[in-house]
């Protein structure tokens, strides 16, 4: 039976290494990024990915840099292929050519779609009404490798990041365990994306949640939805001379206006949006 190694770090991460362990794959090594300072605390704290692989007693390595030390303790394991899913780190060309049978990569969209840090924000953000997951081939370059498989996923109305993203995950983990078995044995083709296609999306930083509440409502509404997981959206309000940033908890959108319902007025507590309105 081939071996593999597998690479990632957040929850995403975590989760779909739970549905291949389920489904009774199960890595050597599962690599993940170093234990890192959360909390007021600041306490180093490890990855999901790490707690979860340590409480099902795989073993766990987390190097700081995959450098060439990394690359030949890990080409020591003899390892058929790997899988990566939200690692964190770009991962060398050195380090891709050590395994036979390639690196595949689990993407949150249809690619050549949404390449880069945030697809799932991106759909929501355009207002797509379709999205999907891709295994991709690993190159190193991102998110260009060959799909071995892609599967569409419906976006209903009502989703935001939380709910799509748990749906993308759970479809993610089951189409690349569903997929496995063939592409090891050599039966499928991976397709080359067609680079006219290629759209990107970067990173996403707390600027990017700040509304306006007079602009139009579609747009803040997918914003909402787009950033309801992180960084979260938020808009400022003056109460007299003083301008107040508010938090919005969750919002709703009918006939094309969008309303906050919850929010967190910057020093207080939760309350209904209506009654800070009457405030100031």
């Amino acid at each position: 039976m081939s071996t593999f190694i597998y690479f990632g770090t957040p929850y995403v991460a975590k989760d779909t290494l739970q549905v291949l362990v389920e489904k009774g794959f199960t890595p050597k090594l599962v690599v993940t990024s170093p234990d890192a300072p959360s909390g007021r605390g600041l306490v180093l704290t490890p990855s999901d990915t790490k707690t979860w692989a340590l409480e099902h007693n795989l073993p766990v390595r987390t190097p700081e840099k995959l450098d060439a030390s990394a690359i030949t303790e890990l080409r020591a394991l003899g390892a058929d292929y790997a899988v990566v899913v939200a690692y964190g780190k770009i991962l060398p060309q050195a380090l891709i050519d050590i395994f036979p049978k390639g690196v595949l990569n689990v993407h949150y969209s249809l690619l050549p779609r949404y390449r880069g840090a945030s697809p799932v924000e991106s759909a929501l953000l355009n207002g797509d009404i379709v999205t999907g997951v891709s295994v991709q081939r690993m190159v190193y370059k991102l998110d260009a490798g060959d799909v071995v498989a892609a599967r569409e996923i419906a976006i209903l109305p009502t989703d935001t990041t939380r709910e799509l993203r748990a749906r993308l995950i759970q479809e993610g983990a089951e189409l690349l365990a569903d997929t496995l078995p063939h592409y090891l044995a050599g039966d499928m083709t991976p397709v080359p994306q067609d680079e006219t296609q290629a759209t990107h999306c970067g990173k996403i930083g707390k600027k990017d949640g700040e509304l306006d509440l007079a602009a139009d409502g579609e747009k803040n509404w997918n914003t909402y939805r787009a950033y309801a997981e992180s960084p979260g959206t938020y808009f400022f309000a003056r109460r007299g001379d003083k301008r107040i940033r508010v938090k919005i908890v969750t919002a709703s959108f009918e006939s094309n206006t969008f309303t906050p319902v919850r929010i967190i007025p910057e020093g207080k507590k939760e309350m209904n949006y209506t009654d800070f309105v009457r405030s100031l």
